[in-house]
This record gives structure tokens, sequence and C-alpha cells, in this order.
């Protein structure tokens, strides 16, 4: 076994000092200053080292503390009641609108008298399930489904023992709840299929809907699955007239039912309630992912409704996203095409939020200094809504002395010429000086022959590389000019893969103008300002000789890109560019815009969709007549929301735009 060396030791006892202190903060004096998540991935690290150096491990040590659409194989089912999700926030702000909006439509109800008070439940991370009963007796157990149709599953919901076959008193009624199964469980079965060579569960989650969804019922039986049931959607009696007393009367029917409810007053309590789940989540065997509010009266409830996904008197208030902690192994700069600067840091790899990353973007010269980040330092990462992880903060703790600070340089070689670099004005970023860099040439070509450009299939970035490096190529005219024998001589280029690469070379020739205008690589300009461009002036000629007046006013484009676009046509350098490709090029005539039932309508999307890419949803949004924006604004229509939304969801609450759920999106699709 290998003995820990001097810096290994170091590290151990600074892990170990670093994760008390933390402990003592947060159940002694119940003042966290880091995340669940990132003082579990410093636990994590210190397990790892105490396992591959146990002579390391000592008494003492801290680690000893640590306690959609229905499937084809099932029946499907409509829904006797419209099941709904609820819309997310994801911060006290948003829990703030949430409320404000409420308030603003009970005045518009006449009902400003009414203060409501709210019903807070856990929002159990498990799959939903709808129950109906005749009579006292269980009829059918389904699953969601796509709200209007589900999954028959009632063979195996009977198998579950807290969902009683017959209720205490013999009423009609259709709830809803979560099955869930418990981290213990979860451990147990996964340990099974290790052994068996099987695919594991990555969380309760999906290892409850695996269960529930098993065609043979004693699979099912094995698991152990549990249920909470927290809403009545139909009953034959009166119904009751708060959200509390519904829990009251689901439990005394015999069902099992969440204990950790509270009816609170106002948003202070809320918070608190909020807070202080994050803390106790990690004691549950149960998996919570954020709190469920409701309005507790009915009377409030069913005077607001439901948009088309939501209802109105309810919102999930999310946890905070993953976080772990991993170490800054150097920063480098990336040079963009445009000439950008773009400090990245490289990061030993670490799982987060279900990725493996090894890198964070920096930003800028001014986020670099914020958060006072070295090369060496321990750092907390979090991925929130966007691809590209954030570094949120420096362990300091945990520093040896030896870390380096970043020096930003004054010349970058990868910039050319002399390789001077300057800031841009009014903003914290850095470029080069020197505008034609062999390092920025190469990621234009990337961006010039990719799909949102022209598109060249079979040209990847180690193909430019080659072609650059023989001078093969020195501006984008030069790929339409390729011949059979030029690429025959390059190394590891056979026959049948240059006479693929020249197809797509020639079936590229012929482009629409937005793409054209994407592959020049305009500063500002992207795929939807392109567009922008391409739908009110029609020819590449007319925008070409426009002026800053006439790009000003137009609504997706402003003064900074209208500028930018006049500089670019007017430098003699560019005029040469876009006049030699136009001798090998054809630019599709700009067809009017189809009129459809989304004419008139603006959408920015933000997070995943997982049923349809980014593109296929923006394609069907274009074929409907809608129009696509990169950016919120008061003109935007709709937000489309999928999972894991940016920092656009928030402004879009702001701003008061109309925010859709993936579901909600494709029945406006479809």
């Amino acid at each position: 076994m290998k003995a820990a060396d001097s810096a290994v030791q170091k590290r151990i006892q600074k892990l170990k000092k670093t994760i008390e202190k933390h402990r003592h903060l947060y159940h002694t004096l119940d003042k966290p200053e880091i995340s669940d998540e990132a003082y579990d991935s410093l636990i994590r690290e210190l397990e790892d080292l105490e396992n591959k150096y146990p002579e390391a491990k000592t008494p003492d040590t801290p680690t000893e503390r640590v306690g959609g659409k229905p499937l084809k194989e099932f029946v499907k089912v409509s829904h006797k009641a419209r099941q709904w999700s609820y819309d997310d926030v994801f911060d006290s702000r948003g829990l703030e609108l949430w409320e404000k909006k409420i308030k603003n439509l009970l005045r518009k109800a006449k009902l400003e008298n009414e203060t409501p008070e709210y019903c807070c439940e856990l929002k159990i991370d498990g799959l939903k399930v709808i129950l109906t009963y005749e009579d006292g007796h269980l009829v059918q157990g389904a699953t969601r489904g796509d709200g209007t149709i589900g999954e028959d599953v009632t063979n195996n919901v009977r198998t579950i023992e807290s969902i009683p076959l017959k209720l205490t008193e013999p009423v009609s009624i259709v709830c809803g709840g979560e099955i869930w199964i418990g981290q213990k469980d979860l451990e147990k079965i996964n340990k099974e299929r290790a052994k068996k060579d099987e695919p594991l569960y990555a969380n309760t989650r999906n290892l409850a809907a695996g269960s529930i969804r098993q065609l043979d019922p004693k699979i099912s039986a094995s698991r152990n699955l549990k249920s909470f049931i927290y809403d009545i959607d139909l009953y034959n009696r009166e119904m009751p007239e708060t959200q509390e007393k519904e829990i009251l009367l689901l439990k005394k029917l015999g069902f099992e039912t969440n204990p950790h409810f509270k009816v609170i007053k106002n948003l202070a309590g809320i918070e608190e309630f909020y807070k202080s789940w994050i803390d106790k989540r990690e004691k549950l065997d149960y998996g919570l992912d954020g709190i469920v509010i409701k309005i507790n009266s009915r009377k409030i409830q069913d005077e607001l409704g439901y948009t088309g996904k939501s209802p109105r008197w309810g919102v999930a208030y999310k946890f905070p996203a993953e976080q772990v902690t991993t170490v800054v192994e150097d920063i480098v700069l990336q040079v963009g095409r445009t000439g950008v600067l773009t400090p990245v840091a490289h990061l030993r790899p670490v799982k987060v939020a279900g990725s493996t990353v090894s890198r964070a973007t920096l930003h800028n010269e001014d986020e670099i200094k914020r958060l006072d980040v070295r090369i060496g330092d321990t750092v907390i990462l979090q991925k929130a809504g966007d691809v590209i992880p954030d570094i949120v903060s420096v362990v300091k703790d945990l520093r040896t002395g030896k870390e380096k600070k970043f020096i930003w340089p004054t010349k970058v070689a990868a910039c050319g010429g002399d390789g001077s670099i300057e800031r841009i004005p009014g903003q914290a970023a850095w470029r080069c000086v020197y505008p034609n860099s062999f390092e920025q040439q190469k990621r234009k070509f990337y961006h010039f022959v990719s799909k949102h450009a022209f598109d060249i299939v079979d040209m990847g970035p180690k193909i430019i590389d080659v072609i650059l490096d023989q001078g093969l190529v020195s501006e984008y005219a030069d790929i339409f000019t390729l011949k059979r024998g030029d690429l025959l001589e390059l190394p590891r280029f056979a026959e049948k893969s240059v006479d693929n690469l020249l197809s797509s070379i020639e079936n590229s020739k012929t482009v629409t103008l937005p793409r054209f205008l994407v592959s020049l690589s305009i500063p500002q300009v992207g795929e939807e300002t392109a567009r922008d461009l391409a739908d009110n002036f029609k020819t590449l000629e007319k925008l070409r000789t426009a002026k800053f007046e006439d790009l000003e006013r137009l609504n997706g484009v402003g003064p900074i890109v209208g500028k930018s676009v006049v500089n670019f046509f007017k430098d003699k350098e560019n005029k040469k560019i876009v006049n030699d490709l136009l001798k090998y090029v054809r630019i599709k005539k700009v067809e009017n815009k189809t009129s459809g039932k989304l004419s008139g309508k603006t959408f920015v999307l933000t997070g995943t969709l997982s049923k349809l890419s980014r593109d296929e949803a923006k394609s069907k949004i274009r074929e409907l007549g809608g129009d696509i924006s990169e950016s919120v604004s008061k003109q935007t229509s709709f937000l489309v929301a999928g999972e894991n939304p940016g920092s656009k969801y928030n402004k879009a609450q702001d701003l008061g735009v109309k925010i859709l759920g993936e579901k909600e999106f494709e029945q406006m699709l479809f």
C-alpha cells in the first residue's frame, strides 16, 4: 500500500480542519457558510484519500460522523380530472413576484380583502400517482402521463402497503400523491444489480418510476415502494374548505400523508420553512427537491383557477442547484473567433448535476478578482440552469500558501501580431488588438462550416486545422476552390473521405441569407439577429448599403448591433471576403414569413427540453409563423422553460412575460 506523502498528509489535515469548522457552523451555531452539497463533497474527498491511504485515517476523522408520454406496454387511461404541474421559483425574489401576481388577481376579482394564508408541504422527489376509489374500494391507479392520459398501473399500486385497498368510509374519490422509495432501499437494490452486472439506478426517483412501471407486479411488490397522498381532485361529498383540512381528511380515510406540512401566514414564514428543510432534507429517507406552497383556502383556489399548465394558486419553490468542490489545476485564456479573451479554469474532473465537468468559465478579469480564485485553490462549483458550470466561491481555509495568483497578461501570443491586447471600452472584457491571428482564424473557420452557418458536414475542426496548416485555404472562399488532388496529398486523407468532403462542399454552395450572415462572424450578430436582418432587408445588397439609422430602429437590432453591422460592411477586408464568397455561393431568395397560428408571437427558450432539441423547437415555431429571440424583453410573448432554466426565467417573471412549461408549449405547437 502506497504511503501518503507530505503533500497528501497536509491535504488530509486541511480537509479535517475545514470539515470540522463547517460541521460546527452547521450543527452548533446554525450558521452554515457552504451548501450541504459542498460539505458532502469535502467529506467524499477525505473518504477517498483515507481509502487510498488507510494509515492516514485516525479515530477522530469526521468521516466516521457521516451517518410523458404513456409507455406502450401499459393500457392508457383518461384522467377524470386534469392533472397539473406547478410553476417553479428558485429564490425569494421569484416567490415575492408570485405572491404579487396572486394579490393582483384577487384585486381584479374584487377579493382584495381576502388575506391568503399558505399551506406549505414538502416536494417529494418521486413519481406522481392518481388513485380512483368507488364506494371506498380502489378501482384504479394511474401515472400522471401528459396530464390528460396516463398509464394504468393498478396491479402494481395494489402491492404498495401504504395505499389502502379499502377506505375507512364508503366514499368515491380521485386523489393524487407521490410514490417513493427510500435511499437505503436504493443502495440495497443497486448492490444486487451491480453483482449481476446490470445498470444501476441513478437516484430514488428513477428507481420509484422504474418499479411502478414493471409489467410483473411481483417485481413492484419486492421493491418496498411507499406513498404520500396530498390532493383530492374529485369527491362525492362536500370538499374540505382548506388544503390543511384536505390532508387531514385523506389521513382519516386511511392514506399515508406526509406529516411535515405547515400553514403559514406570510412570505417570511415560508422562507423560514424552506430554509429549514434545505438543512433537514438529508436526514430523511426520501428525496426532496423543494417545497410546494398552496393557498390554503379552497374558495381562493377556485377563484384563481389554472393557466394552461399550472394552478395559479400554488408554486414549487426549488432547492438550490447541486454544488460540489474541486481543485483549479490551471487558468488559461481562450481566444474567441471575434478576438475576445475568456479565462477558463481547468478543473480536477468532478461530477455535478449528473455530468462530469473539467472546465468552468471565469468570464473576465473582474470575475477572477472578485472571486480571488487562484491556481491550486479548492472551489465550490455549481451547475444551475446553464450548461457551463460556475465557480461560486473559493474554500480559502484549504489554502496551503502554494496557490498561484493568475496574472492578467499584457500580451497573448495566440492573438497574433505582437500579441497586444486591449480592454473593450465600457466592458469587462479584453480582446486581441491584431484581428487575424491564426487562433482566431481557426475558430472563425470552425464557425463558418458549422451547422448554423454553411453546414459543411464532413469538414470538422481537425480537417480545418490541416488545410490551414498546409496553406490550402486562407479565406473562406478558398474552401470552395479545393480540388481532389489538393486533398489526396494530405496525410491520412483517403479517396472516399476526400470525395465525401468535396460533395459536402458542393452541397453547401446554396445558402440562406441568415446562414450567410451568421457565417461571417459579424460582432454582435447571432442566429436570431441574422434572421431579423434578413427578414427586414431581404437581400444582402440592401443590408450592405444600409445606414445606421435604418438598422437602429429595427426590433431585435438596436444601436449596438446596428453600429457593428455598418462598421463590418464598411471595412475594406470584409468587403473583399464577401465579394470573394459571392463568386462561389448563391444566396437563396428570402421568402415572406409564413403566416400561421403563432404569427406575431415572439418566443424565448431556456433550459433543456426533453422531447425536442433546441433547433427542432425553433424550427417548429418558425413553421407556424412565430419569431425567436435570444433575450427576454417586454416584446417577448412567451418564455419556454425546460429543465434547469437560466436567468432568463427570472427576467421573464420580473417583466410579467408568460412562462410556458414543455407540455404547454407542445400543446401550442401540435
